[in-house]
């Protein structure tokens, strides 16, 4: 059974930065997908940043050049270090890990508030 573990999230002044960090427990194949999305109120939701354990990388357009995510395949860990943070980030975010195509697993969230 794989968890995820969250933590990072909370509030910021517009222009500032914060860094989330998820963990993986459990069993995991080593060649997986692991990210973030985040969902706003009345927005759908939207994949921000995606990261292979082979390192190739995916961004949201939204968030390109202010966030960057990266990864310790060695301790399953993924990180998303957001900078020049914008109202608009508001939302909450929620890492994942797939693989083998069509396994996924889901951490609980963490709120992240970007105010003005």
């Amino acid at each position: 059974q794989v968890q995820l573990a969250e933590s990072g999230g909370g509030l910021v002044q517009a222009g500032g930065s914060l860094r989330l960090s998820c963990t993986a427990s459990g069993n995991i194949f080593s060649t997986n997908t692991m990210g973030w999305y985040r969902q706003a109120p009345g927005t759908q939701r939207e994949l921000v940043a995606s990261m292979m354990s082979g390192g190739n990388t995916n961004y949201a357009d939204s968030v390109k050049g202010r966030f960057t995510i990266s990864r310790d395949n060695a301790k399953k860990t993924v990180y998303l270090q957001m900078t020049s943070l914008k109202p608009e980030d508001t939302a909450v975010y929620y890492c994942y890990v797939s693989y083998l195509g069509a396994h996924t697993t889901w951490g609980p969230g963490t709120q992240v508030t970007v105010s003005s």
